[in-house]
């Protein structure tokens, strides 16, 4: 009879450890459930978030930049109170090369790059609040510029991407982003980092952005007479955490560092004869041959025997491609401006700043630098050939601008460690909208 004893000890002892584990394995399973997702009644109609009485909720929102020369995606955490702007809690950012429009001719390719990225969403995010996360794509210069339908092959294949993944995905999650808009967003995200459009009387600052196929300008005018006088599609006034904000704003297609590259090496108006055509320019040294890919075409690039002195020969081009393109209200030229893309790139060139924490410059340091480099051109390995180029071009281009040589912007790749980017001002446009409707 001790057996049967014995047994049933060892298995009321086996059923106790059991029921142990399960409760210890459910306990864990709620506390991690707890600490990854907000309370269900904290998420509202079409993912918007309230704030309960247990404190500050949280709303995730995915953007995609698709740029002429790059794929970028940004996940954005918000963390949302009563009664004031979201806070932004977090960013993560990750790159892909090369840009949609490289795959114009063959849009299905383009899908691998971009299940990357939302990958990096989807570890980034909890897995309850994917579903209530809206994802968007708003492609760039790099679209513009093709042909129609090409540009909509491109958007169809992102489209289906985005239906077969766990975000939040609608009819208008995936466009072709309007320059005006561009502007207006890199405009939005700088003044929400510098906490300039949480208040009516808060002071705001413009934006310069040199993109690879466009180039924009926005700054909140002062002057009444900028708001009469300028285009009407210049002048854009819209509603941003309940403060009506008027903004002039204007996006130049074409004049983006590479598409103006091109025109001044004068592919243009060069016709391509079996994907190559041949490019000789002043803007490089006489010795240079190389090759130069751009929206998928291979060009053929040669520096031009010496002859006119390169800095002036090169000015001269750069002025013809921007001849008469260019008209900005006489009162930016006393705005307090932020530069970023390609005017931070060549200035960390130059040494300008530092390339992790930016810094100032003035536009006579360009038009320094562009003499001093076209002056010396050389076949310099640690150089890039396109330099004395780039730097006549920015240096023009911003005087173009109705910028003195005494101007000073401020060069900002990140504020408060978020990339300077109109990627978080289109987030929070399209989250306006997904509330209002």
């Amino acid at each position: 009879m001790r057996r049967p004893k014995l047994a049933g000890v060892f298995l009321l002892a086996a059923c106790l450890f059991a029921y142990l584990v399960l409760v210890k394995r459910n306990y864990a399973a709620k506390k991690v459930e707890a600490e990854v997702a907000p309370p269900p009644h904290q998420l509202g109609d079409n993912g918007s978030t309230v704030t309960g009485a247990a404190g500050p909720s949280f709303q995730y929102g995915i953007m995609f930049d698709a740029g002429s020369t790059g794929t970028r995606i940004h996940v954005f955490k918000f963390q949302i109170e009563s009664k004031e702007a979201p806070k932004l809690a977090q960013e993560t950012f990750r790159a892909i090369k090369p840009g949609l429009s490289a795959y114009a001719d063959e849009p299905e390719k383009c899908a691998g790059g971009l299940l990357e990225l939302l990958d990096a969403a989807t570890s980034s995010i909890p897995a309850p609040m994917w579903d209530a996360t809206p994802v968007v794509l708003k492609a760039t210069a790099g679209l513009r510029l093709l042909p129609g339908e090409k540009a909509q092959q491109l958007l169809d294949t992102v489209k289906l991407l985005f239906l077969e993944s766990p975000f939040l995905s609608g009819d208008d999650s995936v466009s072709i982003m309007d320059g005006t808009d561009e502007g207006i967003s890199a405009w939005i995200t700088v003044n929400f980092l510098n906490g300039g459009i949480h208040r009516a009387d808060s002071p705001t600052v413009g934006i310069l952005d040199l993109g690879g196929g466009s180039t924009q300008i926005t700054f909140s005018p002062q002057n009444e007479k900028t708001i009469q006088t300028s285009p009407i599609d210049d002048i854009q006034s819209f509603q941003m955490f309940n403060i009506t904000h008027t903004v002039y704003s204007h996006s130049y297609l074409g004049l983006g560092l590479m598409s103006a590259r091109l025109a001044i090496l004068g592919g243009v108006d060069a016709s391509p004869l079996g994907g190559s055509t041949e490019l000789v320019s002043p803007c490089l040294a006489p010795e240079y041959s190389g090759r130069w890919e751009y929206a998928d075409l291979i060009y053929s690039v040669k520096g031009q025997k010496a002859g006119e002195p390169a800095y002036e020969a090169c000015r001269t081009k750069v002025q013809k491609v921007l001849y008469r393109k260019l008209t900005t209200p006489s009162e930016a030229a006393d705005v307090d401006f932020y530069a970023f893309s390609f005017y931070y790139d060549r200035a960390v060139d130059l040494r300008v700043i530092e390339e992790k924490t930016g810094g100032t410059v003035l536009v006579s340091d360009y038009i320094d630098a562009a003499e001093r480099v076209c002056g010396g051109l050389s076949l310099d390995p640690l150089q890039s050939p396109y330099l004395c180029l780039d730097l006549v071009y920015i240096s023009v281009l911003l005087q173009e601008l109705g910028f003195p040589p005494h101007k000073r912007l401020k060069l900002a790749r990140t504020i408060n460690q978020v990339e300077t980017s109109w990627a978080l001002g289109a987030t929070f446009h399209y989250m306006e909208s997904l509330k209002k409707h």
